[in-house]
């Protein structure tokens, strides 16, 4: 009995403790990781582009609606020496007949890789970008979504211009449009996240991923990689995959610049946006292991440092203020990190939701991932 009492100061600290190196790690992923992109001064490539001749790719299956609303931004960029290659994957709606009247109206720029359904084969989407690529006449190659709009009509410029001494992999922003409703708020956080991630681990000399919808290359290093064939056997991962395996701390560049932001329709339902990111999960497990370390330790820290947080605050409610005050210190540093980010995401309005979009982000992200790791994925879309 004197024994156990010897000891129940020390069981006491321990969860404090525990909470403590938490939020250690915590505060070094928003300090030490964003902070990296928080102070990083935005800038303009525009006038280095040096008229680099590009090539636009953009795979569709069953798009006429966005081919109609977003293919005019692209065709009418404000850029002297470019093609877009559109290619249509077993489409059975309007789409082809949508891309001839573009052909028509741009013979110069613009051209249609067709891919027919084979009755013994399912094409991926890395089967679609490889056709495009190939059939690509230019060394530069710039990705987007048939869904995607370019905030600009200086997107080819800002890409171009980033083309310059060692770099050949373009990293840039793609945030979804504003809309009502929290699944919409959840979405613009969730990419907020996901981009201030990526960036700031670019800017660090260790880019892990990018996004297909604003994704620029050389053909030389996809061929010098050899495409996607180390991933091949996985629907997705034609964007973060093939980054985590090709991007260097020497030729990654990444595009900030408002000019070069390219925004994208957000799923509308919970259903479709689950599926999304069982996707991404998906991917996520063919990363480098120094990659899946890092990124398991920020999200099993947050995920840890809300339950123990809950569990000190129910377990000992006279000390209430200690895990509160480590609450309070993470959120403060949240909120002037992600502050200066935001401004440059052009995302301000998502400011104050932090608290609440922060502890569903994780949790929700966790119990994806959990559930979709090594689900068999069935479609690129």
């Amino acid at each position: 009995m004197l024994q156990l009492e010897q000891f129940s100061p020390l069981l006491l600290h321990i969860p404090f403790g525990i909470l403590a190196l938490l939020l250690v790690i915590q505060l070094y992923y928003i300090c030490f990781v964003y902070g990296k992109l928080a102070v990083y001064k935005v800038e303009s490539f525009q006038d280095r582009a040096e008229e680099k001749a590009l090539s636009v790719i953009i795979c569709a299956h069953n798009e006429q609606e966005n081919l109609k609303a977003f293919l005019p931004h692209i065709l009418e960029q404000d850029y002297p020496n470019f093609e877009v290659v559109v290619v249509d994957d077993c489409s059975d709606d309007d789409t082809p007949w949508i891309l001839k009247d573009f052909a028509n109206q741009y013979p110069e720029k613009f051209k249609i890789v067709e891919i027919k359904e084979h009755i013994r084969l399912k094409n991926t989407k890395k089967f679609a970008v490889t056709m495009g690529i190939k059939a690509a006449k230019h060394e530069h190659l710039v990705f987007t979504d048939a869904d995607c709009q370019p905030l600009s009509n200086r997107w080819l410029a800002e890409i171009a211009g980033a083309f310059t001494n060692e770099k050949e992999l373009i990293v840039g922003y793609s945030p979804y449009f504003k809309a009502q409703g929290f699944l919409n708020k959840l979405i613009r956080f969730e990419t907020a996240h996901t981009a201030m991630s990526y960036l700031a681990y670019a800017l660090r000399g260790n880019a892990y991923m990018g996004v297909g919808r604003n994704l620029a290359y050389t053909k030389g290093l996809f061929f010098r990689g050899k495409g996607f064939n180390k991933h091949m056997h996985i629907k997705s991962g034609d964007d973060d995959l093939f980054v985590n395996h090709n991007a260097t701390p020497r030729n990654v560049q990444i595009v900030l610049h408002p000019d070069a932001h390219v925004a994208s329709l957000p799923k509308t339902t919970w259903k479709s946006y689950y599926k999304q990111k069982g996707r991404h999960a998906g991917a996520s497990v063919l990363y480098k292991p120094k990659h899946k370390r890092m990124l398991a330790t920020q999200l099993l820290s947050a995920v840890l440092f809300y339950i123990l947080l809950a569990i000190c605050i129910a377990t000992y409610p006279s000390l209430w203020f200690i895990p509160l005050s480590m609450y309070f210190i993470r959120l403060i540093s949240q909120l002037i990190v992600f502050g200066n980010i935001y401004k440059k995401l052009e995302l301000r309005g998502l400011l104050l939701w932090i608290p609440l979009l922060d502890l569903f982000y994780y949790f929700y992200i966790c119990i994806n991932g959990i559930f979709n790791r090594t689900k068999k994925q069935t479609s690129w879309k």
